[in-house]
């Protein structure tokens, strides 16, 4: 996804998305360590993606983030994430209904 083709970036997000729960660890360091805008988009998408609890404190954080791009990613995460504690902060941040 680093590559300088854009046609390599993308064959490279798309080969990863049916993967993607096996590195979600790693995907959460390279967003955090990631400057490139577009980058820390794909890498965002890529871990609400998961469905992995474990990135329930990132996409969080990423709910207040001042960046439209990263607080929708984060939006979309958690609601794909849909467990109790995602559908708390979606409820809490006013983005959505609580159900029980």
């Amino acid at each position: 996804m680093r590559k300088h083709d854009p046609q390599l970036q993308e064959d490279g997000f798309h080969w990863l998305v049916p993967h993607v729960a096996e590195y979600v660890p790693e995907l959460m360091r390279d967003f955090r360590a990631e400057a490139d805008h577009g980058l820390r988009c794909w890498l965002l998408d890529l871990i609400g993606r998961a469905k992995d609890a474990r990135a329930l404190p990132l996409l969080e954080e990423q709910l207040s983030s001042p960046d439209d791009a990263l607080r929708s990613w984060a939006m979309l995460g958690l609601q794909q994430l849909n467990t109790h504690d995602s559908r708390k902060a979606l409820f809490d941040a006013g983005l959505g209904s609580r159900k029980r």
